[in-house]
């Protein structure tokens, strides 16, 4: 049973998450942050959907009992830092799950803690604004976790399984984890590049055709890819993603990378566009779509760094 949560990223993701830890037990989780954030959570609090949480926030440096579960919800130039900041919270039987984007980071996490008790995990259809320390959503969405394969279902799959039941935190579990990561990585090289491109919400690409076929060609991409990998995405997978768009997410939502481009942060687009076009490149796949979304994201980031 999973009795101990440590979190790490107050992003939109990490903090709707935490939020239903929270409610549940607030004596069950504790966010991992530096000592600057910190001070400044204290001062401000934290408000989701207009209500303030006061989580119990750890230094990294602070020695602690290993936690059951570690959640990482960082941004990707954030990662390195998370893994060295979580190493007092795992021990050898703490379950990690990384909320993160992209198809990577499980293998990063592997390479300093082991895969052992790594699960496979992404969200799905949560539509979180993050603005400050101010995080609205409409549609908490869903976490798909498991191992790659959950014909059956491991124990640390049961015990997380049992903790979101607990927590009212919505789930899934598919049977081909590999499948959904690589149908979640192709949502977002689509909805969320164009988006930033564009600086368009939800409701340009549910409304407007020409977005909407934007959106999709770069989608088309992974799908070549993913088949030379073994991977079989199909054009129901597409449908399976516009459904949720049409229906679970708000019109005036936006992708955290439409949400970073507008703060200035610094994008993902590395682990997006970048990976596509780089497996592209080994595989003999052309990737122009994602070619072009590529640069004209690093324009658009460096154009803001010029202001």
């Amino acid at each position: 049973m999973i009795n101990t949560v440590s979190v790490i990223g107050l992003g939109g993701i990490g903090a709707a998450y935490a939020s239903r830890l929270h409610d549940m037990n607030p004596k069950s989780i504790q966010v991992i942050a530096s000592q600057e954030r910190i001070e400044r959570y204290r001062k401000q609090g934290i408000a989701i959907n207009g209500m303030r949480y006061d989580f119990h926030y750890i230094d990294p440096k602070e020695k602690t009992e290993p936690a059951d579960l570690v959640l990482i919800a960082v941004k990707y130039d954030g990662l390195d830092q998370a893994i060295e900041d979580i190493k007092h919270h795992i021990g050898p039987n703490t379950i990690i799950m990384s909320l993160m984007n992209g198809i990577s980071s499980e293998e990063i996490l592997a390479h300093t803690y082991g895969s052992e008790n790594i699960l496979h995990a992404m969200c799905v259809a949560i539509d979180a604004l993050r603005d400050g320390t101010s995080i609205r959503f409409t549609n908490i969405g869903r976490i798909c976790f498991g191992e790659k394969k959950n014909a059956t279902l491991s124990p640390n799959v049961q015990k997380v399984k049992e903790l979101f039941d607990r927590a009212n935190i919505p789930y899934e579990i598919p049977e081909d984890m590999q499948h959904t990561m690589w149908w979640k990585f192709m949502i977002n090289v689509g909805v969320n590049q164009t988006s930033a491109v564009l600086k368009a919400p939800y409701k340009v690409f549910q409304e407007i055709q020409e977005a909407h076929d934007f959106m999709t060609s770069a989608m088309k991409e992974v799908i070549v890819l993913a088949e030379k990998l073994g991977v079989h995405l199909t054009e129901r997978d597409l449908n399976k993603f516009d459904r949720i768009l049409k229906e679970g997410l708000s019109p005036e939502g936006k992708t955290s990378m439409l949400q970073d481009i507008e703060a200035g942060r610094k994008t993902e687009v590395e682990f997006l566009a970048g990976t596509v076009c780089k497996l592209g490149r080994e595989h003999n796949v052309p990737t122009p779509i994602n070619d072009m979304l590529f640069k004209m994201i690093r324009s658009l980031e460096k154009m803001k760094a010029l202001n």
